[in-house]
């Protein structure tokens, strides 16, 4: 990783938005956390910046530059020439005060470095007799070339950038000055520590802003300028061109800006021969005033940046001290990154696993971050990506684990929208609403095959019905229905156990009772009846003996 760009692993969401927008796709994911691959990272900040959860943060060197400022040396500050469109309305004049008060020694701009490359570069032009020139201003262009184009090394200028020939410049007229250079930018934080003993410390301008507040100092609006400026509008694109006279003979003059068209450009180069063309590249979209720590949180117009430079810039350059090519000088090496390509069987292998089979079942839709799902495929067997990126495959799981749930359970599911209409239906529940094929009421209203009511009572109500008993006449079946409504997807649920053979069995065993209850009824009846016979038989047979006695008696009595 970057020793200038650091993860808080804990704000990583796994939202592969810095993979998106990495140009180059320097980012690994690795327990759904995204990791900057530093050898194949260009630092041009996209991910900083576009990071929704800021996650990527850039190494603050603002305690550094403290203790340069307490070792005694004078500390002098190289300040990029975008300053004027991050702070608004303030000039060089006042920045120096502000940055005075803080402990520095003196405050520059960088654009003086502007003037020593810009002379540089014409005089390459007038007398080296290159074919092809490509600036070497933009750290992160010059670390693109160096690590993907390495055959185009040959043609990039092998000059200082304007921050180092300015501090550079700085430290022979300032016996043991340190240097500190402020702009806009994460790479140049890279360069000043990979090329040792030029910058001693570079900030940010939201690094410089935040000390300035937690200092309590304002920065004056005083806007001053001078004819001697026409370096400051080397942050713009197209700016070194319109420092330089254009006037080597022969030569093509163009500006490119943003990595993707720089990538292009490189693409061209090696396909097509050119013939004395001098190109000047910036990894940013405008340019520096486009960088990404030009107010990340309060970014501005362009244009408005562009003309708030240009209304600054002067009509002279900077009268400087030339030094000679060899002074500043500056060579570039390839670096090497490249991890091995996989075989064919194996990228082929991944897209199986991914679900892709096929071709056509090859979406290329970007969102795991790669342009095509060979890319990925790829980035997956070198370790950089991970197969759950893939979202239309992680849909497709999910709902195939959903549908063979939905397909296999033994209840009737159908779902609804608010109108009623149904949107789908399982087998278990077409066997129950004798539904030949799904298609057949997918798309049409329920009233169809079944009564809407409970389904409008739950929709309007918002209060779910959970295991009703319901007799569904057409069908002569009995089903425990629940109604569920998801508010959140607008979508009725309907699910239905077949409860048809134990109703059955429950009526049987009821009729079995009442038909029971009916025989012991009879049977008691008939044996009531029986005993009131009897009572009856009994009663008469003792009239009859007691009226007989009483003759008896009635006689003997006589007698």
């Amino acid at each position: 990783m970057p020793n200038c760009l650091t993860l808080k692993k804990s704000n990583c969401k796994n939202c592969y938005k810095c993979i998106r927008h990495c140009p180059v796709k320097a980012i690994r994911f690795s327990g759904n956390q995204a990791h900057i691959i530093g050898n194949e990272c260009i630092l041009c900040g996209q991910c900083f910046v576009v990071c929704p959860q800021n996650a990527k943060q850039i190494v603050d060197e603002t305690e550094k530059v403290r203790v340069l400022l307490q070792s005694g040396d004078p500390v002098v500050v190289s300040l990029a020439p975008s300053f004027v469109a991050n702070y608004d309305g303030v000039g060089i004049n006042a920045m120096r005060d502000a940055l005075q008060k803080l402990g520095f020694y003196d405050v520059e701009e960088t654009a003086i470095g502007a003037t020593i490359v810009k002379n540089e570069y014409e005089r390459m032009l007038k007398e080296d007799g290159r074919d092809v020139i490509i600036t070497s201003c933009c750290h992160s262009v010059n670390l693109l070339i160096q690590k993907y184009f390495p055959a185009e090394l040959e043609y990039l200028a092998d000059v200082m950038s304007p921050m180092q020939a300015h501090c550079q410049d700085i430290k022979k007229r300032f016996p043991n000055a340190k240097t500190v250079f402020i702009g806009p930018c994460v790479s140049k934080k890279d360069e000043a520590e990979h090329y040792e003993g030029i910058v001693d410390a570079v900030l940010t301008f939201e690094e410089l802003t935040n000390w300035l507040k937690e200092a309590g100092i304002e920065l004056k609006q005083d806007i001053d300028s001078n004819e001697e400026s026409r370096a400051r509008f080397f942050p713009t694109t197209g700016g070194i061109l319109k420092t330089m006279a254009q006037n080597a003979p022969g030569y093509t003059y163009l500006a490119i800006d943003g990595v993707e068209n720089c990538i292009d450009a490189l693409k061209d180069i090696l396909i097509f021969f050119f013939f004395k063309c001098f190109i000047e590249m910036s990894a940013c979209v405008g340019s520096c005033i486009g960088g990404p720590v030009m107010e990340k949180y309060h970014r501005t117009s362009a244009i408005k940046d562009y003309i708030t430079i240009s209304n600054y810039a002067g009509e002279k350059d900077f009268d400087v001290v030339q030094p000679s090519p060899s002074e500043i000088s500056k060579h570039f090496e390839y670096i090497e990154h490249r991890l091995p390509m996989p075989s064919e069987t194996e990228i082929f292998n991944v897209l199986r696993q991914m679900g892709k089979f096929k071709p056509s079942d090859e979406l290329n839709c970007g969102s795991c971050g790669y342009n095509t799902c060979r890319e990925k495929a790829i980035a997956i067997c070198q370790g950089k990506a991970e197969i759950s990126m893939c979202l239309p495959f992680l849909k497709d799981k999910a709902e195939s684990f959903s549908d063979t749930i939905v397909k296999n359970t033994p209840n009737g599911l159908i779902v609804l929208n608010e109108e009623l209409e149904v949107q789908q239906i399982n087998d278990a529940a077409r066997r129950i609403m004798n539904v030949r094929s799904s298609t057949d009421i997918l798309g049409d209203q329920v009233i169809r095959i079944m009564d809407p009511t409970d389904f409008m009572e739950v929709r309007n109500t918002g209060r779910d019905i959970k295991n009703k008993m319901v007799y569904l006449p057409e069908y002569k079946r009995y089903v425990e229905q629940s109604v569920i409504y998801d508010k959140d997807s607008h979508l009725l649920i309907g699910i239905m156990r077949d409860v048809t053979d134990e109703q059955t069995e429950r009526e049987k065993k009821e009729s079995i009772s009442r038909q029971t209850v009916e025989v012991a009824d009879k049977v008691v009846d008939k044996q009531m009846r029986i005993v009131q016979e009897i009572a009856s038989l009994l009663g008469e047979t003792a009239a009859e003996t007691k009226i007989a006695l009483a003759k008896l008696k009635e006689s003997i009595q006589d007698e």
